[in-house]
């Protein structure tokens, strides 16, 4: 009962700011967007390419995520291991670090080691993925379901220590990842090397399906992001913006309509304060 009375209490306080929340977008535009003259043409669902900054702008500013492959067929070569028998074609998931070393192209730059599972499945002749999700900023209180996540499919190519050295990528590496100093190529501890996952398709899920572009990023669109578009892109939660309760919020697409569109903007002071209680109700 008491989490009815927050909800209604939120209603309340939605209901009579002095900034009235506009009323939701037809299910007609879920799927596409209204023409520019209509009346709800604030509901504007970003574009493939909009939704491309916004990843790319993740990708910029995360550096852990989650490499999915696939096991081998029976094999002796990993008797060694005790693996179960039945593990032939299923897939597993596994964190690992990543950072963007290569802006200019999106290609996330990988420190792979040889005896991780996830490159033993690759060199066995697995696919790739490489998934991730943005976390705004630890202050902000947000639903995880409408915040934007995606999923790199490609294949790796290795880097040389020459293009590695000439490109900058150990200290980059370095910088996003101060632990794995201790394990780049050439360490006692592990045989490792550098690799990128070159994007051959995104699947992009942009937050919840009324305000968010949903589906298939191709990759010339992926590669065609400028590191400009990228640095001017704002993401929900950045710059202390507030992103609680985002599917009570409607959204405005920004007044110059930049690359990174539908950025969150701040929500009402009630409605926010109502959100605070509520948690501390709670």
């Amino acid at each position: 009962m008491r989490y009815l009375s927050v909800l209604w209490g939120l209603t309340a306080v939605v209901t009579s700011s002095t900034t009235p929340l506009q009323e939701a977008p037809n299910p007609a535009y879920l799927f596409k967007n209204p023409t520019e003259t209509d009346a709800v043409a604030q509901h504007r669902i970003p574009t493939i390419h909009e939704s491309a900054v916004q990843a790319r702008r993740i990708l910029h500013l995360e550096n852990i995520g989650t490499l999915s492959t696939v096991f081998p067929g029976k094999s002796d070569e990993y008797a060694s291991e005790n693996r179960p028998t039945s593990l032939g074609g299923t897939p597993i998931g596994l964190m690992d670090y990543f950072a963007d070393c290569e802006p200019s192209t999106g290609n996330p730059t990988v420190l792979a080691i040889r005896i991780a599972t996830s490159f033993k499945n690759v060199d066995a002749g697995s696919n790739i993925t490489l998934s991730m999700r943005w976390h705004p900023p630890a202050k902000s209180v947000y639903s995880a379901a409408g915040m934007p996540r995606f999923s790199l499919v490609g294949h790796l190519e290795d880097i040389t220590t020459f293009d590695a050295f000439k490109a900058g990528i150990p200290p980059c590496f370095a910088r996003a990842h101060p632990d794995a100093v201790a394990w780049l190529p050439g360490n006692p501890i592990h045989d490792s090397h550098w690799v990128r996952l070159v994007v051959d398709e995104v699947y992009w899920i942009g937050g919840f399906g009324d305000r968010a572009y949903i589906g298939w990023i191709p990759a010339e669109v992926w590669s065609s992001v400028t590191r400009k578009e990228v640095e001017e892109c704002r993401l929900p939660g950045e710059k202390d913006t507030f992103v609680g309760l985002t599917w009570l919020v409607v959204r405005r697409a920004s007044a110059s309509r930049r690359s990174c569109a539908r950025a969150a903007e701040e929500a009402p002071a009630e409605l926010e304060a109502a959100e605070k209680e509520a948690l501390i109700s709670s």
